[in-house]
């Protein structure tokens, strides 16, 4: 038995009654006494009142040590019928020392007090079921540590009037801890549930966290009550405290226990910052265009809502040597100081046995969840390596198949992951799946933007952006560079002769010797039809350039195998390098197409070098040039109107306004010869101006004769877009015209919007606020993609037609276009398809959902006296 157990007092109260003798073991700090089934303590008794007495818990002062009082009658109160006898006296209250026996109006109901110490829990435990309680302790009694009953002072303070005060309001019985204390801090008075709440209270003082800093906070509160929130170990209490000035006492309540409602509270605190850091870190994976800029950010907003120290972003791929399945670490958020530890988790197969069982639970979509010191041992060995001592991983799955995991880890503390955690790090990586597979669809849609689909070159576009990037080098190391233009020999007859298929396959060969013939570093695209373009950078000497262009034709002078036939063909090269007379990008492919028809001049397959002599413009585009400067003023322009028609309905929900030029003498100048001219000149500016006020104007034409509302399109050449009373213009031609801006609706091409993105989000939000429709046109062929373009506030998306015009014949092409549907679809945009000609266009594109189509299927581009015709026919109106 401890000295603890030893010097304890127990309190024991042995009832004799008409059912007999039992003995009670006394806890509590009160109990009531009677007849009635309502009792603490019944007793069966004709004699005994329905409540008798009540036994009161009462502190002995200065120890921690307690006794009892008897008190006669009720709670009320009221006395009982026949009285309380103690040791054969009639008593209203009696402190109870050990031995006192109590009669409750007639010996038929009594009850003998024991107070003990050097008794052990066990045989306390046993005493109950002893049929003579005084023959049970002297048997468990040895001579040397004889029993010790405790001696209660009749007089101590529990007897003195302002003891009976204080029990009138029963703080002795109220299971609420109780503590008084002075001035000076002293503990004066604590109640038996303070003593059992707070064992080391009355040792502490003043400077236990119940009463820790009470004091200072009662001279500065200019209140005498208040309320406030205080610790004990991992127990969060409501304390009340009142100020007694006229005893100079304070008193303090420990009101109730709020540990649960502040774990409560936490727990949905910690639950709102975990929401608010996925949907922050959504938000950096959908706007990010970059897409492990996008994952760094969310792991990092993850990582101090979640308070972890380390959040990963593991990514499955094959190992580069085996070829088995291995796991790296892609992206890494830690907490600082902590080191990076993107060195140990580079390469790791699975089959490993520190991993292999990580494999097995993520890969069938479970989580992993725990304690490092309760992982395998080889798994403890990886983790501690870290220092990582809680873990917590769920899997990343992309089409349905684990594609890797993200994971939160905790360096300091043996954590137990919550439901909010986990839910959290789900749905993050929910969010990371979805934004890795718009990242592989984009770079498809980007591959797709800037490859020819046939040959799987560079196009025309991103052959400029390599030809940018080669000359701002060349200008910077001092060297020089070349650009060879390539024209097929003969192709046009194999083509038309032997069918578009076969012709398809020779490119493709074509393409595959090309590109055996270039130097590394080297780049040939496909420029368009049997046209290329080879870039040749870091240029030091002419010989450089020959070689290449010698390789070329000599690789041409081997036959093509083709399907059973023998096919022979030649090419044409036109060469111009870097210098004074060509110094930039659009110069050298002008002037290396010029040599490429020199060389066509001197009898193909062979290769000409650009000379001044060649670039003299022709007479035909001079006097072009001249007349387009006096059009305008002449009236020879017209607007056109092509419908847009919505695949459901089939109704006109729009009109694209097209630009004409009838020359008197030259007749009609294509659109595609005349525009470049204008917007060289910067004749587009006014030009555009006009054709988007004769727009307007025929759209309110036509809303007064009574058709049905609509959106006319206006096309804004990159020129007008960037000038810089763009906004002001469009505002003074509506309200001239009368036209309502919802009616309006603006396109840019891509390579537009991107040219200056902060600029163009400028003027597109204020055009937005005007009311104005915008739409990106031609979409596919820019440098862009939607993660971009969603920063916009676009309304319309208008896919390209050469897009529609291989839609029936690669399939490539058929997955592009669903793609930018469903993707322009999840942004909130309308797709218009462009140039559809075809029944098997119109199907597909019903299938994928794409709202409206216009083309030649439906109308060609119309007068306006014809597009009010059509108009008039949709509606039923007459003529």
């Amino acid at each position: 038995m401890s000295g603890n157990e030893r010097e304890k007092i127990r309190h024991l109260l042995v009832v004799q009654d008409l059912q007999g003798q039992r003995t009670i073991i006394l806890h509590e700090a009160t109990y009531s006494i009677g007849r009635h089934s309502s009792n603490a303590i019944i007793l069966y008794s004709r004699s005994v009142s329905r409540q008798h007495a009540i036994l009161l818990r009462v502190t002995v002062p200065g120890t921690e040590q307690y006794g009892f009082r008897i008190i006669d009658g009720n709670f009320k109160g009221q006395g009982s019928t026949n009285g309380l006898i103690v040791n054969g006296e009639r008593c209203v209250s009696h402190n109870l020392r050990h031995g006192d026996i109590i009669h409750f109006g007639s010996n038929q109901a009594q009850a003998k007090y024991y107070a003990i110490s050097n008794l052990s829990e066990e045989a306390l435990n046993e005493s109950v079921n002893a049929d003579n309680l005084s023959d049970f302790l002297t048997e468990q009694s040895q001579p040397v540590t004889p029993f010790h009953t405790l001696v209660v002072d009749p007089n101590f303070e529990g007897a003195s009037d302002a003891a009976l005060a204080r029990l009138a309001s029963f703080p002795e019985m109220i299971p609420n801890p109780i503590i008084e204390t002075d001035l000076e801090g002293n503990l004066t008075y604590l109640n038996p549930a303070a003593t059992v709440k707070f064992p080391r209270l009355r040792e502490m003082g003043k400077e236990h966290p119940i009463l820790e800093g009470i004091l200072t906070e009662v001279q500065n509160r200019k209140v005498n009550s208040f309320v406030r929130e205080v610790q004990f170990g991992q127990e969060v209490f409501e304390q009340s405290v009142h100020f007694l000035a006229e005893s100079d006492l304070i008193r303090t309540y420990i009101i109730r226990d709020i540990t649960e409602q502040k774990q409560a509270e936490l727990e949905l605190y910690q639950r709102d910052r975990l929401l608010e850091a996925v949907a922050r870190a959504a938000n950096y994976l959908l706007g990010e265009m970059d897409y492990e800029t996008g994952v760094d950010k969310a792991l990092a907003v993850l990582g101090e809502a979640a308070k972890v120290d380390r959040a990963y972003l593991f990514k499955n791929h094959f190992h580069p040597l085996t070829g088995e399945i291995a796991v790296s670490l892609q992206c890494e958020w830690t907490r600082f100081p902590l080191p990076t530890s993107r060195h140990h988790w580079q390469n790791q197969l699975y089959e490993l046995p520190a991993l292999s069982r990580w494999y097995t639970v993520l890969s069938n979509g479970q989580l992993i969840n725990g304690i490092t010191k309760n992982f395998p041992t080889n798994e403890q060995e990886i983790l501690l390596r870290d220092g990582i001592q809680s873990l917590l991983l769920v899997p990343l799955r992309l089409d349905e198949q684990f594609c890797g995991f993200l994971g939160l880890a905790d360096c300091t503390q043996e954590r137990i992951w919550s439901q909010h955690e986990e839910s959290a790090l789900l749905t993050m990586a929910a969010s990371i799946s979805g934004a890795w597979q718009r990242q592989q669809v984009e770079e498809k849609i980007r591959y797709q933007a800037l490859h020819d689909l046939l040959t799987g070159l560079p196009n025309r576009l991103l052959f400029d952006e390599l030809l940018g990037k080669a000359l701002a080098n060349a200008t910077r190391s001092s060297e020089s560079l070349a650009v060879i233009f390539l024209d097929l020999d003969r192709f046009k007859i194999i083509n038309d002769t032997l069918g578009h298929t076969l012709g398809d396959r020779l490119l493709q060969s074509v393409a595959q010797r090309l590109q055996t013939s270039l130097r590394s570093g080297d780049t040939v695209a496909r420029w368009g039809g049997d046209e290329f373009t080879i870039l040749l950078p870091r240029i030091h000497f002419l010989e450089e350039v020959t070689q290449v262009a010698w390789r070329i034709l000599k690789a041409f002078e081997n036959v093509f195998y083709l399907e059973g036939h023998e096919l022979y063909v030649s090419a044409s090269l036109g060469i111009a390098l870097l210098d004074e007379h060509s110094p930039d990008a659009e110069t050298l492919i002008q002037h290396a197409d010029t040599a490429l028809y020199h060389a066509k001049d001197e009898g193909r397959n062979n290769y000409q070098f650009y000379t001044t002599s060649l670039s003299a413009k022709t007479p035909d585009i001079l006097n072009l040039d001249k007349n387009l400067r006096y059009a305008l003023e002449r009236g020879e322009f017209t607007v056109y109107y092509q419908p847009q028609i919505n695949l459901r309905s089939e109704r006109i929900t729009g009109m694209e306004a097209l630009l004409r030029w009838q020359h008197s003498e030259m007749g009609i100048v294509a659109p595609s010869v005349f525009i470049p001219l204008a917007e060289e000149s910067g004749l587009i500016v006014t030009i555009g101006e006009w054709v988007l006020r004769t727009a307007c104007q025929q759209n309110r034409a036509w809303q007064d004769a009574g058709f049905n509302p609509l959106i006319i399109a206006v096309n804004l050449s990159p020129k007008q877009f960037r000038q810089p009373n763009l906004v002001e213009t469009v505002a003074q031609i509506l309200a001239e015209t009368g036209l309502e801006p919802q009616y309006l609706e603006l396109e840019i091409t891509e390579s537009t919007a991107i040219e200056d993105i902060e600029f163009t989000k400028k003027v597109l939000y204020d055009l937005e606020a005007m009311g104005v429709h915008l739409s990106i046109d031609d979409f596919g062929t820019g440098h862009s993609s939607l993660s971009r373009l969603q920063l916009l506030p676009l309304h319309n998306l208008k896919i390209d037609s050469s897009f529609i015009r291989e839609l029936t014949t690669d399939t490539r092409v058929a997955h592009i276009v669903k793609a930018i549907v469903t993707l322009g679809r999840s942004l909130g945009l309308k797709l218009t398809a462009e140039g559809v000609e075809k029944q098997e266009e119109i199907d597909f594109l019903k299938s994928i959902h794409c709202e409206d189509v216009q083309g030649f299927y439906f109308h060609r581009p119309l007068s306006a006296e014809k597009a009010t015709e059509v108009l008039q026919r949709k509606s039923g109106m007459s003529a």
